[in-house]
C-alpha cells in the first residue's frame, strides 16, 4: 500500500469519526415509543417514517381502522359495560357486547346485593367522571358506582 494511499484512508476515516450522525441512524419517538429508522407511525391521520431521528410526512392518510363502541349489559337496573362480570342466580356472567354469557362458576357473594338509586351522584376515576349505577374493571374485579360511593361487587372482570 502506497503513502498517498493510505493517507487517504485514513483521512476518510476520520471524517467520517467525526460527522455529527455517525454512521447509525437515530431512532423516533412519539407518544412516548420509540420507532426504529424507517419505521412509519400513523399521528393526526396522516402516514409519517422515521429518518435519521426526526418524523417526515409521507402526505398519504392513515389506513381506515374502523372502530367500534361495544354495547353495554343491563342487570337489575345496573349498566355494565363489556368484561364486566354479574353474579345472577349465584352463577357468573360476563358482558360481552350486550349480550349476558356464562362463566359457568358459582358467585363468591351470591346476588349482587346493592340497590341502585335510579338517580344519584357521579363517581370519579381517575380523571373521569363515571355514571350513577355503572360499572369499571379494576384489578380483575368489578366496582359499581352507587350514589357518588364505588362498591366492589365481587365479581371477576377483565
Amino acid at each position: 500500500m502506497s503513502v498517498r494511499m493510505l493517507v487517504g484512508t485514513l483521512a476518510l476515516a476520520a471524517v467520517a469519526a467525526c460527522s455529527p450522525r455517525g454512521a447509525i441512524a437515530d431512532p423516533c419517538f412519539h407518544k412516548g415509543t420509540m420507532f426504529s429508522n424507517g419505521a412509519n407511525s400513523c399521528q393526526s391521520g396522516l402516514q409519517y417514517r422515521c429518518t435519521d431521528g426526526e418524523w417526515s410526512a409521507l402526505n398519504v392518510a392513515c389506513p381506515d381502522s374502523p372502530v367500534t363502541i361495544s354495547r353495554t349489559c343491563q342487570f337489575s337496573g345496573i349498566s355494565f359495560p363489556t368484561g364486566a362480570a354479574s353474579c345472577q342466580g349465584g352463577t357468573q356472567f360476563r358482558c360481552e357486547d350486550g349480550a349476558w354469557r356464562t362463566l359457568g362458576t358459582a358467585c363468591s357473594i351470591g346476588d349482587s346485593p346493592i340497590r341502585v338509586v335510579p338517580s344519584g351522584r357521579t363517581c370519579m376515576f381517575s380523571d373521569a367522571t363515571v355514571a350513577n349505577a355503572s360499572t369499571i374493571c379494576r384489578s380483575g374485579t368489578t366496582y359499581l358506582c352507587s350514589d357518588g360511593e364505588w362498591v366492589n361487587l365481587g365479581t371477576v372482570c377483565r
